[in-house]
């Protein structure tokens, strides 16, 4: 105990950020070692990319000086990670946990102490075990909506071949999709306002999603003092007794409601601009439908570490939202969104008449 507590002691304030580092990317290696972007997935990239860009620009006034890339599964983590820590890092630090000096282990001060420096470090697990999974299935960073930290356009063409094979589906059509989302994601995530206002959002929510965590660590630290540590190895589910997972909070449901909007948003203008390019695409749409509702299953695990959920009602409330947006004041309203005050609260996704009022009255208008 002494070696680990040294250890522990040794070790910098991102220690939990190395963790997460070095877990993502053996999840993203796999199997067959991530391989390079197939060749001929790599050219349709870079034929349909620039008359994509155009499109994106063409639509919502915003100049694509970035062009899209082809892109690993290893380098989609390490983007994971780059842009998803700082909005983890403010959780990190977790006060010291004092020994009950009622409690006549010997241990316990340095269980207590163990279990403190152990919050961190669980942090990272769960970082790198949601951003290795991530990169899996999706096809860019464009697939949860959290602010960029910088311009990067890349693109996982192998995942995007895989599910176009998957679902015999046109691989012209799903990647000029792709591109057109992530171009279009991108667009939304780096304008300041749009950024702003998720961050400050995404920083109670986060703490909100976390509480749980703190839960079961506390749980640990006291079950660990006890030092019956037999106990615990035959029963870790006792852990989980009496605490409650994935209750919504105010600030849960604020952020989700913002996210699935810009989720929906992102979604309607790519297939805008993949019809304007190839014509209507009844089975790419079908797929997509699907694929959200039932096999997503790395984003849906990267969305719930910032208490987002890319499923349920609400999901459909967005895009019915954003339907009727399009169709009463035009496309170009979407754009709103950039505002530092334009993400919609969940009451106003089911009254889009009433956000476009507070939006356009807005100073920021």
């Amino acid at each position: 105990m002494g070696d680990l507590m040294k250890m522990l002691g040794q070790q910098g304030p991102n220690s939990w950020l190395e963790t997460a580092r070095a877990l993502a990317l053996n999840i993203a290696r796999g199997d067959d070692a991530d391989p390079n972007p197939l060749p001929v997935e790599r050219q349709r990239l870079e034929q349909y990319g620039p008359l994509v860009a155009r499109h994106i620009e063409m639509l919502l006034g915003v100049p694509q000086v970035t062009a899209a890339r082809a892109a690993t599964r290893t380098e989609l983590s390490e983007a994971a990670l780059r842009d998803w820590s700082p909005l983890v890092a403010p959780h990190t630090s977790t006060p010291p946990t004092t020994a009950d000096s009622s409690d006549d282990n010997p241990m316990a001060p340095m269980l207590a102490q163990l279990g403190a420096a152990m919050g961190p470090l669980f942090i990272g697990f769960q970082l790198g075990s949601v951003a290795g999974h991530f990169s899996e299935t999706a096809w860019s960073l464009g697939a949860i909506p959290l602010p960029r930290e910088s311009d990067e356009r890349a693109i996982i063409v192998n995942n995007v071949a895989r599910f176009a094979d998957e679902w015999s589906l046109d691989h012209d059509q799903v990647m000029i999709y792709a591109v057109a989302y992530e171009h279009t994601a991108a667009t939304y995530l780096r304008q300041d306002g749009t950024g702003t206002a998720l961050r400050a959002l995404l920083f109670d929510a986060v703490q909100d999603a976390q509480a749980a965590q703190g839960d079961i660590m506390g749980r640990l630290t006291g079950l660990m003092q006890g030092g019956d540590m037999s106990e615990l190895l035959s029963n870790p589910e006792q852990m989980l007794e009496g605490i409650e997972l994935g209750e919504e909070t105010p600030a849960t449901i604020a952020i989700d409601a913002a996210s699935v909007c810009l989720r929906a948003t992102f979604d309607f203008i790519a297939s805008h601009v993949t019809h304007s390019i190839v014509g209507p695409t009844p089975l790419l749409d079908e797929a997509l439908r699907r694929y959200r509702r039932s096999d997503a299953k790395g984003e849906e695990s990267a969305a719930a570490l910032f208490g987002i959920s890319i499923r349920g009602s609400r999901v459909d409330v967005a895009e019915q939202f954003v339907r009727e947006v399009v169709t009463t004041w035009g496309i170009e309203e979407l754009t709103r969104l950039f505002q530092l005050d334009g993400l919609p609260s969940a009451e106003e996704l089911l009254q889009p008449a009433v956000w476009r009022s507070r939006v356009t009255q807005s100073p920021f208008a």
